[in-house]
């Protein structure tokens, strides 16, 4: 009888075993999988909305895959994973990206970066410290689809839209020679830098805007 058991016990065992799945290890974590793309070392000059136009490839999947947060900024001899990119695309698209790049609306110290705090509020744009009247610069071709003369605390504001759903944000303006609905070139002269009543310093209050969200002009200002 107890032959008969333990006969019984071995076939259910063996009968349980046949379902088990093969082992086959520990599975990779999705941040060290193999991703599809190429590397790029980040030159002088370069910035990071110059090497998504250089790829095709969005800005923000680049920030993503690096882990590069919105308040950072990239430095030359970085090395940086392009996502579904490859050298081909990117010598294509050198030459034609170039022109469409941003510039400096004007020369000066940044007094306040993207995020920091000043005056108690976080910083959703860039102060660029000049001169009272220093001449301010459309950063990028564009159309003007916006102007108030007292925005609030910024002053006389202009909005310039480049039509591929950026927009950059000029405020603290004293003189202003455009008005909404006017075509822009890069670097055309839109206004004058003005003093603010509420704190007597004299600077441009700075945004680049994609869609209606800010993002951090240091990627996008060589």
């Amino acid at each position: 009888m107890k032959i008969k058991i333990i006969i019984l016990i071995l076939i259910a065992g063996l009968a349980g075993c046949s379902t088990v799945p093969t082992y086959t290890g520990p599975a990779l974590p999705v941040s060290v999988q193999k991703v599809s793309g190429l590397q790029h070392k980040v030159e002088a000059g370069q910035t990071l909305w110059r090497i998504s136009r250089i790829y095709n490839v969005d800005i923000d999947d680049i920030l993503k895959l690096n882990r590069i947060s919105e308040d950072a900024v990239i430095e030359i001899g970085q090395v940086l994973m392009i996502p579904e990119a490859s050298a081909l695309r990117g010598s294509e698209q050198a030459i034609k990206s170039a022109s469409d790049d941003f510039i400096w609306p004007l020369k000066g110290k940044v007094i306040s970066g993207f995020g920091s705090n000043y005056r108690n509020l976080i910083n959703r744009g860039i102060n660029i410290q000049a001169s009272s009247g220093a001449e301010i610069l459309a950063s990028r071709s564009g159309r003007v689809v916006f102007y108030a003369a007292n925005f609030g605390n910024f002053g006389k504001t202009v909005i310039i839209d480049h039509g591929d759903g950026l927009r950059s944000v000029y405020s603290r303006i004293s003189d202003v020679f455009v008005k909404a609905g006017d075509n822009v070139y890069r670097g055309a002269i839109i206004g004058r830098v003005g003093i603010s009543p509420r704190d007597k310093n004299s600077y441009l209050y700075f945004e680049i805007r994609k869609g209606a969200l800010p993002q951090n002009p240091a990627f996008y200002l060589p």
